[in-house]
């Protein structure tokens, strides 16, 4: 009842097109989620995202939950997750994205979700790491661990916003270090974020990972781009 009467008089509008939410529907209403482009890469072994990675790092998995279409529904989710503060819609992907994952047995096997991190002068700018609450909610979901403290960033990097493609494929300033221990030998990693364009972050990334002993690395993100 509670939440009726603030619906009522306080409404909340639809992550992706704005409207507002009906009283049983959360952060995305439900003509939005029936025409967000789905990959069902969780189904596709050798799917686009894996390729993408041919050739640059060994990947147990990769895979998005949506494709990203420039002024298309899932740009204007990210942006507000990004640079509006609405961190909500990192939580819903990752509700959403885990009833696909609990289906995919090597996710299943994991022992670690870590996300792509933020240099500490970028977080204090925005004030959060906005894959944070999409690592979560997975983690929660598929009840295996999110550390945030694996993976690090050293070196801080200016906004990619406006850079275009070819910029973006050399992470120039980016920096990633793993921090551990022998209790992480051999652990299966998942490392999270939310757009992949060229992979060239995430392949840093991964490399830093793969100074583990023993390690495997899969690859999650909300979205990847394309044409």
């Amino acid at each position: 009842m509670l939440n009726h009467i603030l619906n009522l008089f306080f409404p909340k509008s639809c992550a992706g097109c704005s409207s507002f939410l009906l009283a049983d529907e959360l952060v995305i209403c439900t003509q939005c989620r029936f025409d967000i482009p789905l990959t069902n890469h969780h189904k596709i072994e050798e799917n686009e995202v894996m390729k993408k990675f041919y050739g640059r790092v060994p990947l147990e998995f990769a895979g998005a939950l949506f494709y990203f279409h420039k002024k298309g529904i899932v740009q204007e989710m990210i942006h507000k997750l990004k640079y509006k503060g609405q961190e909500e819609i990192g939580e819903a992907i990752g509700y959403w994205y885990a009833e696909d994952l609990k289906k995919n047995d090597i996710i299943q096997s994991a022992d670690y979700i870590i996300p792509v991190p933020l240099h500490k002068k970028r977080r204090k700018e925005r004030g959060y790491n906005q894959v944070d609450r999409f690592g979560k909610a997975l983690s929660e979901s598929l009840e295996i661990p999110f550390d945030e403290t694996i993976l690090r960033r050293n070196v801080y990097a200016k906004t990619q916003t406006k850079k275009n493609l070819l910029d973006r494929t050399e992470v120039k300033d980016a920096t990633f270090e793993a921090v551990f221990d022998e209790n992480h030998h051999g652990k299966h990693f998942i490392l999270i974020d939310d757009v992949i364009t060229t992979g060239s972050t995430l392949e840093i990334c991964s490399r830093a990972l793969l100074k583990i002993p023993n390690v495997k690395i899969s690859i999650v993100c909300m979205a990847m781009s394309h044409s």
